[in-house]
């Protein structure tokens, strides 16, 4: 199963949304791998298309649960305006990015993250 279910008890009902989104996605992007691995297997050429088919179908809804948890969170809205749609190495935008190679922030930057980083300073 994608997900345990809420680690913490009395959660206003936005969290609890965006955990149902999130873990909406992961369902989806699962369906994806696994449509992928039937139509990489199939050797009926009439099931692969319908299988393929449904894979299709399965990324569009990851596509659409991603753009709602973008439209909700600022920092996901952030992060995928950085990265997506872009021809440059991936690594490089983040290097951009942050200043930093490796996704680190340079000194002094702040980013807002209450990541482990940014604990260490």
């Amino acid at each position: 199963m994608a997900s345990e279910g809420y680690h913490e008890e009395g959660l206003p009902e936005d969290v609890k949304d965006f955990h149902r989104g999130i873990v909406s996605l992961m369902e989806e992007l699962e369906a994806i791998d696994w449509y992928g691995q039937r139509v990489a297997a199939c050797t009926d050429e009439a099931l692969r298309a319908i299988l393929a088919h449904n894979r299709a179908e399965e990324i569009e809804h990851a596509a659409m649960t991603l753009e709602w948890l973008r439209r909700k969170d600022p920092t996901f809205d952030q992060q995928l305006r950085t990265v997506l749609f872009s021809d440059r190495p991936i690594t490089a935008i983040e290097e951009a990015a942050t200043g930093k190679a490796g996704g680190e922030p340079a000194a002094g930057a702040n980013t807002g993250s209450l990541a482990i980083g940014s604990l260490r300073k």
